[in-house]
């Protein structure tokens, strides 16, 4: 394919996009099928803004004390550097597969390919945990609490969110686009309206708890010290986790180069604002003292709260948190199949996995095979070990704080050349990145670290004399550089493809073409 110069592309950048046929041959991703403002929304809907802030606030009082809204603050600095750096290298190659195709073209297929391996397998590890919360607070939205925490039902109710919510994303881009529209609409709204009716409680001296005045203060990650600022920070990472689903569908949206990375920048702006709203408010609204107490009941903290500061409306606020996690089922699916479309039109995958189908032209297999794992993941770990799901979500910090450094480095070495060509490709595609990336490394590292310990895990109870979360992000790990090994010594093509800059025309091998190159 030529190249092509939009504006506003970074200084000299040569835009790229792949034609590359997918594995079966017959049918590509629709174009256009969706604009920036449906793209801003799945990356929102992918964070799921409800469902985190009620899964993660108990823990992050417990962790950091008041300083909880600090965490969120300092949590978002690295996400908006990596979506700088997002941005820049979508601009240059708008491929769906993203941290997989950025970083082999930048750092080689090695890394390329654990890079797509780490998105593939978050989405697979949360989805459960995400259909779970839709169903069992869509019950308790009819205040049907005994049906509720009815084990069985739930988890029969799980799978079917999952294979509706898959179904849903193998009939279309558009269609998906148009639900989330509506459901991250209200899951904001619902969210800004309790914050203002908390904060309306706490300075009225009318809420039902001991609450305290918001300080200036709170927004200080380190003020009550450093112990359990890293486990803090690694629930933050997680709670602005998913707005790079906007990139993701880049193949299958407007000015493909432009919109999609605007959208993921303009996502992790609205959830910084969104996030410190309602956790100032929540603080503020029950204290340290009852969060801290309640911190092991998890998603259930928000039920407690919305029904003694709501109380008959506290249902908006259920629902709120049951469409949030809905939503998110759905949008979190997407990159994970995404990138295994890439990954098997560049022969890291089985071909299969590129096929697409031929009417709604989305990655069907992936996508298919994606809900599979997660169900039988879910089913498997959730019977093991209730609380295995939580410490699953802890483990969800360790890929994500991987992947997401990983594309950052790649970001200025891939644009190494232009670096100094002006201050802003200095510091947005250069150095912001780098930074970005050194913060979830220390972070990463830290967190190794902590979960080497046990007692620093939900589950206390050791696994093979480690933190479970750990031992999870080692098997997800493990598991993937064996299945990687096998690939390379079955179908060596994709390994043949070298670094490159921003400045070179790389060459990639054809799923349909045995043998022949392909210039992108």
């Amino acid at each position: 394919m030529h190249a092509r110069h939009p504006p506003h592309c970074p200084e000299g950048a040569v835009v790229t996009r792949s034609t590359t046929p997918v594995a079966d041959g017959r049918a590509q991703l629709k174009p256009n099928a969706i604009g920036f403002f449906d793209a801003l929304v799945i990356g929102l809907a992918s964070t799921s803004p409800a469902y985190t802030i009620a899964a993660i606030i108990g823990g992050l009082v417990l962790y950091t004390g008041v300083h909880a809204p600090g965490i969120m603050l300092a949590s978002f600095l690295p996400m908006l550097l990596i979506a700088s750096a997002f941005y820049y290298l979508n601009t240059v190659d708008q491929d769906c597969g993203t941290t997989f195709s950025w970083v082999t073209r930048a750092m080689g297929p090695w890394f390329g390919w654990i890079g797509g391996w780490a998105i593939a397998m978050t989405g697979v590890l949360i989805v459960g945990s995400l259909a779970e919360v839709a169903a069992r607070y869509a019950l308790l939205t009819f205040g049907l609490e005994d049906l509720a925490y009815d084990p069985v039902l739930i988890r029969v109710l799980t799978v079917i969110v999952i294979l509706v919510m898959t179904a849903i994303c193998v009939w279309g881009t558009e269609i998906s686009a148009r639900l989330q529209n509506v459901l991250i609409v209200f899951q904001v709204l619902s969210l800004l309206t309790f914050a203002v009716v908390a904060l309306v409680q706490v300075f009225t001296n009318t809420s039902a708890y001991e609450s305290i005045t918001p300080s200036w203060e709170w927004l200080n990650p380190f003020g009550g010290g450093w112990e359990g600022v890293t486990a803090g920070l690694l629930l933050g990472v997680f709670a602005y986790w998913g707005w790079e689903s906007a990139v993701n569908l880049t193949e299958e949206t407007t000015n493909s180069s432009q919109s999609p990375g605007k959208a993921a920048i303009w996502s992790t702006v609205v959830l910084v604002i969104t996030y410190l709203s309602v956790t100032i408010a929540v603080v503020a609204l029950a204290g340290e003292a009852f969060l801290a107490e309640t911190a092991d009941e998890e998603d259930a903290i928000f039920q407690v709260l919305a029904s003694d500061t709501m109380g008959p409306f506290a249902w908006i606020v259920m629902l709120s948190v049951s469409t949030s996690a809905l939503a998110s089922t759905q949008t979190t699916i997407i990159p994970a199949s995404r990138t295994g479309l890439s990954m098997a039109r560049r022969r890291a995958l089985p071909a299969i996995f590129g096929h697409i189908h031929p009417r709604f032209r989305t990655p069907d297999v992936s996508t298919w095979w994606v809900a599979g794992i997660a169900i039988a993941y879910y089913l498997v770990v959730g019977l093991l070990s209730e609380t295995a799901l939580w410490d699953t979500l802890t483990a969800l910090g360790l890929l994500i704080a991987f992947y997401y450094a990983l594309t950052g480095i790649a970001c200025a070495i891939y644009f190494r050349k232009r670096l100094m060509s002006s201050a802003k490709s200095f510091l947005l595609i250069g150095v912001g990145p780098v930074i970005g990336s050194l913060l979830l490394i220390w972070l990463l590292i830290s967190a190794i670290i902590d979960y080497g310990n046990p007692e620093n895990a939900y589950t206390e109870t050791p696994w093979f004399g480690l933190g479970p979360p750990l031992v999870i992000g080692i098997g997800i790990f493990a598991t993937g550089i064996v299945v990687m090994t096998i690939w390379y010594f079955r179908d060596r093509r994709f390994w043949e493809e070298r670094p490159s800059t921003a400045e070179q025309t790389i060459v990639r091998v054809d799923a349909t073409r045995d043998g022949e190159g392909t210039r992108a």
